[in-house]
């Protein structure tokens, strides 16, 4: 058959609505100038997605899995060289965890009920474009678990990214667009501008199509998710503590707190920030984390001269958040091996390095006179975020009462915190924990409303 020259302009016309290819875009896939350019796309995307198949969905999360394995060590280097945060070997990880963690169409699930009157099902379904903003503490991770998550359920979404890690952010954002064009999906399922600023994100909570909004991030972020008058999921703050009681296995819990603390260099939120000791067991900690665990012991003058530099004239220093140890020593003139990997010292539980959350391997222990005094002193520190707490204890009742008094979104016992992660640990993997709005881990379920179709009288043949 012969192709003649409207048949070729009706082909081009058809691969670049596919592609959805914009004036305005930079260059890069779901790469905008314009916020509002950024949601006009990835509305245009979700009209293709809300009616994709759970097959055809689920080839292009398979795509965007892969892809995150094949570039995990790219995008870690690039948030440490971008961020000055964190290590590569432990971005690394956190990437494959994403890839193979991660829930996607299997947690859209069904309800159903039958009986006399007949068949009544409960579905999730999409809610559009959602909002999304993300942190530069763990970039490329937040958004891409975010966009398996987003998208398994339906939905497209809108970034507005920590201007510190930009670029970062785009290129996951990227990988997110071209696994979608690879299994034959839509171009802009994820989106984001070329520069986020404070003001592209009043435009995208304040925008008509986005009707919910996902902040990964600092407690005044949250704030103004909640105070935006659309449904918000606010993953914040947290000053996870570590309780140690007489039961513990203390060798265990002094190299399980140690590796959860340090991390990442302590960036993950639900990381150790602080250990609660009952009085017979901390010098017995204190000698394994120093002789096993690589931990140095700061003194009083030392105490000061770091909170000085991290906590600079009151406010937390972002020069030092996510540094190794070694690095934040140097900075007030020790120098340490380098297999130092956590900076120690023993306060009360008021002292700023104990009560203010770091995400530093800074990790202050509070002597408790018992049990009873620790889960009140760990209460107290959590302050009330209601996000992760840990516990090493051999006393199963301990272990309940600690858990109702700190009430967290997270507890983990007798592991590494980032057990909570499923590494290590049973469950999936998340990077959104919406402790603050009660979603708690959220999955691709999260991102989905429940809709009620009831049929009357049929479809019931028992």
């Amino acid at each position: 058959m012969a192709v003649n020259e409207s048949m070729i302009q009706d082909i081009v016309k058809e691969v670049m609505a596919r592609m959805q290819i914009s004036a305005e875009s930079t260059g890069k896939h779901g790469v905008f100038n314009d916020m509002n350019d950024a949601i006009a796309a990835a509305k245009k995307a979700q009209a293709v997605v809300k009616r994709m198949s759970m097959d055809q969905r689920e080839k292009i999360l398979t795509c965007i899995r892969r892809k995150t394995k094949e570039n995990a060590e790219v995008l870690a280097r690039m948030a440490v060289d971008e961020t000055g945060m964190g290590n590569v070997g432990d971005k690394i990880l956190k990437h494959h965890l994403v890839a193979d963690n991660t829930p996607g169409t299997e947690d859209i699930t069904t309800t159903a009920w039958s009986g006399d009157r007949g068949l009544t099902l409960i579905e999730m379904g999409p809610f559009g474009v959602i909002g999304a903003i993300t942190p530069c503490t763990n970039p490329s991770e937040t958004v891409l678990c975010n966009s398996i998550g987003m998208i398994a359920g339906g939905n497209t979404v809108v970034f507005n990214p920590h201007p510190g890690a930009i670029k970062t952010s785009i290129y996951a954002i990227n990988l997110v667009n071209e696994a979608s064009l690879e299994a034959g999906g839509p171009d802009n399922i994820a989106c984001t501008v070329q520069k986020p600023t404070l003001e592209t994100s009043n435009i995208m909570m304040k925008h008509k199509d986005i009707p919910l909004i996902a902040a990964t991030g600092g407690p005044g972020v949250v704030t103004a998710v909640l105070s935006s008058g659309k449904r918000g999921i606010g993953a914040g703050a947290g000053n996870p503590p570590a309780l140690v009681d007489i039961t513990a296995d203390v060798r265990k819990a002094a190299r399980d707190i140690v590796n959860g603390c340090t991390f990442d260099n302590n960036l993950p939120c639900i990381a150790e920030k602080e250990i609660v000791a009952v009085d017979p067991v901390v010098d017995e900690l204190v000698h394994y984390m120093v002789e096993e665990n690589g931990c140095y012991i700061i003194d009083k003058e030392q105490q000061d001269a770091l909170t000085a530099v991290v906590l600079k004239g009151g406010k937390l220093n972002r020069k030092c958040v996510g540094r190794d140890a070694k690095t934040l020593l140097g900075m007030i003139g020790v120098d340490v091996p380098s297999n130092i990997r956590c900076i120690i010292f023993e306060g009360e539980k008021e002292h700023p390095l104990i009560a203010e959350e770091l995400m530093m391997p800074i990790l202050g222990i509070v002597r408790a006179k018992d049990f009873d005094d620790a889960v009140e002193k760990a209460v107290w520190l959590e302050h009330g975020n209601r996000h992760s707490a840990h516990i090493h204890s051999k006393n199963i009742d301990n272990i309940t009462k600690y858990a109702k008094a700190i009430d967290t979104a997270i507890l983990v016992k007798n592991a590494p915190s980032y057990a909570a992660l499923g590494f290590g640990g049973e469950g999936f993997c998340t990077f959104t924990i919406a402790s603050r709005t009660g979603e708690g881990l959220t999955s691709a379920s999260t991102f989905t409303k429940r809709r009620r179709c009831v049929m009357s009288d049929s479809l019931c043949i028992r």
